[in-house]
């Protein structure tokens, strides 16, 4: 996901993207933990994501 594309939404949109995110996160967890992950590089990127959603809430709430 691209930061300009977060950047041009809501902080309501925002929250729900990282509602499903964190949920996507704790699924990918388990997965992991039971061994039935087939793609171990997801894990990364949805962490990632949402690192980049709390960095851009927390720039609109210093705005």
């Amino acid at each position: 996901m691209k930061v300009n594309e977060l950047r041009q939404k809501s902080k309501d949109e925002l929250g729900a993207m990282l509602l499903e995110l964190s949920r996507e996160q704790f699924n990918l967890k388990m997965q992991k933990g039971t061994g039935q992950l087939s793609k171990p590089d997801q894990v990364k990127k949805v962490r990632r994501d949402v690192a980049r959603i709390h960095t851009i809430l927390n720039e609109m709430a210093s705005a």
